[in-house]
């Protein structure tokens, strides 16, 4: 048998199909606002570039708080906000909050290239006219800076938290503690100044909001 078709194919009548090959790599999702950070992109001033990310927040068995923290990186300005439970809407949600809590208008935005921090996200920092850069897969190290906030939040915070775990109690607890983050807590990188006392002494462009960063919360019994 193996003769035949040898012969038959020397002579030209039988012709073998040609192979159809199908790629195994993944197609890339296309997203339809998000970019790469451009290589030439600096940070230089306070709003220029907001690092944001999530932690899952395992307080008691079963339980699961999805945290959403956000960091400027000149300033080291953090916002910050937790929810129960994981839907499409809240990080949509969180951006009302963080252009709230910032005391400068926010240019862009960094986030990874979860599902959270696309769709209704994407949506909504288009229509404020906020940069959205996405980061490639499987790069933590690029957003360093929320990523090792993380550790501070659960070390400062989480782990010394001792009121009620419901999410009401969690959140004043939060904002409270957000409001001495930047005003009280002193951080190396800014020759050990607060990131006010920083704002105020090296952005005086920003005096005409100097209230809105020394304010606290209306949580604060003063």
């Amino acid at each position: 048998m193996g003769r035949i078709l040898s012969y038959l194919k020397d002579r030209g009548v039988l012709k073998e199909p040609g192979l159809r090959r199908i790629s195994t790599r993944r197609r890339k999702q296309q997203r339809p606002y998000a970019v790469r950070k451009p290589k030439g992109y600096q940070a230089k001033s306070p709003g220029d570039l907001v690092e944001i990310d999530t932690l899952d927040v395992r307080p008691l068995p079963g339980v699961i708080v999805k945290h959403f923290g956000a960091r400027d990186l000149v300033s080291r300005w953090d916002v910050m906000n937790v929810y129960i439970r994981a839907t499409a809407a809240q990080p949509a949600s969180f951006l009302d909050i963080l252009e709230q809590r910032m005391p400068f208008p926010i240019k862009a935005l960094q986030a990874d290239g979860g599902s959270e921090f696309a769709s209704q996200f994407e949506t909504q920092c288009q229509g404020r006219g906020i940069l959205l850069f996405v980061l490639p897969p499987h790069s933590p190290k690029l957003n360093a800076d929320i990523e090792r906030a993380h550790r501070t939040y659960t070390e400062e915070f989480y782990e010394v938290y001792d009121e009620e775990f419901d999410i009401s109690s969690l959140r004043e607890a939060l904002e409270r503690w957000e409001w001495t983050y930047n005003h009280v807590r002193r951080s190396q990188a800014l020759n050990w100044k607060s990131t006010a006392e920083y704002l105020i002494e090296r952005h005086p462009e920003l005096a005409s909001i100097k209230t809105r960063i020394l304010a606290p919360p209306k949580l604060f019994n003063m």
